[in-house]
């Protein structure tokens, strides 16, 4: 993902329109009535080649109804976590008090700001935009959200600024980004990685947000662990809102190689690990499964193999990631993390020889044969690792359609099995062979 781009601007001026718009389908409800995103809307979208992630904010308002602090406080936080903002007021409106509010909100943020003047759908309409030079913003760009009209100037203008704004890192660095639900003693990790006897090289202040990047270097290799500690603003209203927290953990999971996904061993397994967990499998990143506290946990000789096959058993989907059992208070197998890191970062880059590949599919296929399935049986001609981090590779055979998912399982687990694919996903794609 190249960066992060907030949607903001007063309530129903087409916000959810032009997300929707962009994004290619209809994500966020989209109502007339002011007022009806109340929650941050969250979707990747691309455009000319670029891939961002794309925020939808609830307006914000002046007056004080029932949720307008809510829908205030999602947008400031959507505006503190973005590299980009795209302003939108409605055209055929002009300039109300609530724009003038949005607009000395977003001066203050000192974030890069596109202004989208929406529902100007005519021609007749275009010479309205001018009038909104005043709110200080920049050049305001005419679109339509409900028409298209307008949407790819708009989107020219977000990949220019995004390009402008794109971090370079250290190609001899490991980045990895430590997440998990709230509570569940990330900080605590992080301060007991970074702690004892590492040599913190600097911290880097974020181009555009308030998270710090911290590289360190231990044992000769260069890491940097990726913020995900939350906003550097005060109050617990901000620290209690759990979109907020998945925001904060897919910006550090598209940051980093390798993920380490933390549990707490107090409370136990909660559907939200598994849904924070996700997220970093579908980034195809490796991930390291640390079920912190482990000094809080009443245990026996086979406690450990009992949680082992506990975790195994609610991430079924992680079973090439490793489990570490840590106490980041008392430092308990904290240190134990940086081979599993190195492991997860190596494996993640590996590269099969082709001949190699097909070698060991050839062997998986006379081992088991494939079945029927969606009337005909799959014939893999050959093989080709196309990427890394994950390890891609395309199988071009008859018919994508005769591959039953048991079967691509079945290859995974033996292409992990011949070449040590440990803590990373790997992705097999099927192509009819021309």
């Amino acid at each position: 993902m190249a960066g992060v781009v907030a949607i903001v601007g007063r309530a129903n001026v087409g916000k959810s329109t032009i997300f929707n718009r962009i994004v290619g389908e209809r994500v966020s409800i989209v109502e007339d009535v002011a007022g009806v995103t109340r929650d941050r809307i969250y979707a990747s979208a691309s455009w000319l080649t670029k891939e961002f992630r794309l925020i939808d904010t609830g307006g914000i308002e002046l007056e004080n109804a029932s949720f307008t602090t809510q829908i205030k406080m999602q947008a400031e936080i959507a505006i503190e976590e973005a590299d980009l903002i795209v302003f939108v007021v409605n055209g055929r409106e002009g300039i109300t008090k609530e724009d003038e509010f949005v607009a000395r909100l977003l001066q203050k943020s000192r974030k890069p700001v596109i202004l989208a003047v929406n529902k100007i759908d005519d021609q007749a309409f275009k010479d309205y935009i001018y009038e909104f030079y005043a709110l200080g913003v920049g050049d305001p760009i005419p679109v339509s959200g409900s028409h298209g009209i307008g949407i790819g100037d708009l989107l020219d203008e977000v990949v220019k600024q995004l390009d402008s704004t794109e971090q370079v890192y250290d190609e001899d660095e490991i980045r990895f980004s430590i997440i998990g639900r709230p509570n569940v003693g990330k900080s605590s990790l992080t301060n007991a990685i970074l702690g004892e006897e590492r040599v913190i090289v600097s911290n880097i202040e974020g181009t555009t947000r308030d998270a710090i990047d911290t590289p360190f270097v231990k044992d000769g290799q260069k890491y940097c662990v990726v913020d995900t500690a939350g906003m550097r603003k005060k109050g617990k209203v901000y620290e209690n809102i759990e979109k907020y927290s998945i925001l904060r953990a897919l910006t550090a999971i598209e940051k980093s190689d390798v993920i380490l996904m933390v549990v707490d061993g107090e409370t136990g397994i909660r559907d939200q690990d598994k849904h924070v967990a996700g997220y970093a499998h579908e980034a195809g990143k490796g991930v390291i499964i640390v079920y912190n506290k482990w000094d809080l946990v009443d245990k026996d000789e086979k406690t450990m193999q009992k949680k082992m096959k506990e975790i195994r058993n609610e991430f079924k989907y992680l079973d090439y990631a490793r489990i570490i059992f840590t106490s980041a208070k008392t430092g308990q197998r904290v240190d134990g993390l940086f081979p599993l890191i190195q492991e997860s970062y190596e494996n993640s880059r590996r590269r099969v020889q082709t001949s190699v590949l097909n070698d060991v599919l050839v062997d998986a296929q006379l081992m088991n044969p494939t079945t029927t399935f969606n009337g005909g049986r799959l014939k893999i001609y050959y093989a080709n690792q196309v990427s890394i981090a994950p390890p891609t590779f395309v199988l071009f055979v008859n018919d994508p359609q005769y591959m039953h998912f048991s079967y691509k399982r079945y290859l995974e687990n033996r292409l992990r099995e011949a070449f040590a694919f440990e803590g990373t996903p790997i992705h097999i794609i099927c192509r009819k062979r021309d």
